[in-house]
């Protein structure tokens, strides 16, 4: 008894290929038949046209994903209770002060 196997896709071998051939011949005819077979070709490359485009998108999304994903590293949106400011000092409101129970220190 003999095993076939199919690895990628459908594998026709001459002898299915001529009965299909001969199946259609008989289904739609001799004059139908060079039409039908353009109408399959053209949809066939439209498919495959179509797939590698697919395909192109897919891996350029891919790509971009890749290149953006550096990690952003973002200071904390408010220093540390208790921290020391860095950068450039600012006057802060008496009300501000109250608010945030700042005390002034007494001036020396």
């Amino acid at each position: 008894m003999r095993v076939r196997r199919y690895h990628e896709g459908m594998n026709l071998g001459f002898s299915e290929m001529v009965f299909i051939f001969l199946l259609a011949l008989i289904i739609f005819g001799p004059k139908k038949l060079p039409e039908i077979g353009r109408q399959i070709g053209r949809a066939l490359n439209e498919f495959k046209r179509a797939s590698n485009e697919f395909k192109a998108q897919v891996e350029s999304e891919i790509a971009n994903l890749e290149r953006d994903t550096t990690p952003q590293i973002l200071p904390p949106a408010h220093p540390p209770q208790g921290a020391v400011a860095g950068g450039s000092l600012t006057e802060i409101s008496p009300a501000e002060r109250e608010d945030n129970h700042i005390v002034k220190a007494p001036d020396a």
